[in-house]
């Protein structure tokens, strides 16, 4: 029986994405900044482990207390959503430490075991923002942009050691919570509105209300996109995962 981590699983791709994989016969690592045992179903090939990919401590203990594993899925990542010239530095440094080099510093920490046992797979949920460019998302974009950089680069530094590594790519997704926690983090981190652009903004968010009818992305989009990066070997190392960016991949 093969063993899948996933970071990220509090919520949303990342929560749906433990089920399946529990469903389907694996024995699944879920790891949560705040672990709850209560939103996944009870396993005994299911373990909730602590992670916070920003901190250097928490992924040598994580590291530590997984032990070898099949398959890394970097699933865990923040939103933002403002206007640039309101944002912060320290809140842009924050988005990259969580969706960029929260990812590197954890997969660097597994390749060693990934290498010696020369077989595994590194699956790296990125975002259909980076598809076309959006207003009020640079910075978001730009941290899953460098996402996708960096795996591409990385898939061919690792196929020496027939170790895979793949994007997925969801769209926007309702259902989950993570559109309210990018509004919530704006709050949060203090990114303001400069009075110049407000009338952009509110043109903006009027837009995306009357378009919001369109396609999307499930969460068992992204869950049966993850399954196929890790069990198809011929799969595409981008794969959108939802029918807003498969639509969006098509047009790219």
């Amino acid at each position: 029986m093969k063993t899948i981590l996933i970071t990220g699983c509090s919520s949303g791709f990342g929560l749906d994405t433990a089920r399946y994989f529990l469903e389907h016969g694996w024995k699944v690592i879920a790891t949560m900044r705040k672990p709850r045992e209560d939103v996944l179903p009870r396993s005994e090939h299911l373990r909730v482990l602590p992670l916070d990919v920003t901190q250097p401590q928490s992924i040598r203990e994580l590291v530590e207390a997984a032990g070898p594993i099949d398959v890394l899925v970097n699933n865990a990542g923040v939103g933002l959503m403002g206007v640039f010239e309101g944002t912060s530095m320290e809140t842009v440094r924050n988005t990259f430490e969580t969706n960029a080099f929260g990812v590197m510093a954890l997969t660097q920490a597994f390749l060693p075991h990934f290498r010696q046992q020369q077989s595994g797979v590194i699956v790296n949920v990125s975002s259909g923002t980076t598809f076309k460019p959006l207003p009020l998302l640079a910075v978001y974009t730009a941290s899953k942009a460098a996402l996708n950089a960096f795996t591409e680069s990385l898939a061919l530094e690792l196929q020496p050691f027939n170790v895979r590594v793949s994007l997925v790519i969801p769209g926007r997704s309702p259902e989950t919570p993570f559109s309210q926690n990018a509004q919530a983090r704006m709050q949060d981190q203090g990114v303001s509105v400069p009075e110049a652009y407000a009338g952009f903004v509110r043109s903006i968010f009027e837009q995306r209300t009357a378009h919001a009818s369109g396609p999307v992305t499930r969460s068992l989009d992204v869950a049966e996109a993850i399954w196929r990066a890790v069990n198809d070997p011929s799969s595409p190392s981008r794969l959108p995962a939802g029918a807003d960016a498969v639509e969006m991949a098509r047009s790219n």
